[in-house]
């Protein structure tokens, strides 16, 4: 697994992530109909927020992003995105790992969507989330804290 550090994010990382999303994301929304090359960024431009968001770097360059957003006693799980060259490295399930030991520590709640189809579904199953609910696009997710 190679070397990675998470930052906080700023106001200035939000084209570098929404260009990643767009890549990331582009295969399952292609998949299930719904991919727009400029709505699949403005989305994130409209809902980021650097305060619970961090940045992924490996090498110390830019590699991803995650955010644990607080929300109705829960933690959101929210725009986690790596770039797909490091995927299947091992970079996000010790990223996720150390996130949700953060959250076990504390007792929380964590919640997710991922999209229908999406393989990143058997990483959070792997971590402890079940289905909770699940619409023709996304599946919801939770997972209680361990311990």
């Amino acid at each position: 697994m190679a070397d990675w550090e998470m930052r906080p994010a700023s106001a200035s990382d939000v084209e570098a992530v929404a260009e990643l999303r767009a890549v990331v994301m582009r295969p399952d929304l292609e998949r299930l109909g719904r991919y727009d090359e400029q709505r699949v960024r403005q989305r994130f431009r409209d809902g980021f927020g650097a305060a619970h968001t961090w940045v992924i770097e490996v090498g110390g360059e830019f590699a991803g992003c995650v955010a644990l957003r607080p929300a109705d006693n829960a933690l959101w799980l929210e725009h986690f995105y790596l770039d797909p060259r490091l995927q299947g490295a091992g970079i996000g399930s010790g990223i996720l790992r150390e996130l949700l030991e953060r959250c076990d520590s504390e007792g929380t709640l964590v919640r997710l969507n991922v999209l229908q189809g999406s393989p990143a579904r058997r990483l959070y199953e792997r971590h402890g989330f079940t289905v909770e609910s699940e619409d023709p696009v996304d599946v919801f997710m939770v997972r209680t804290p361990a311990g």
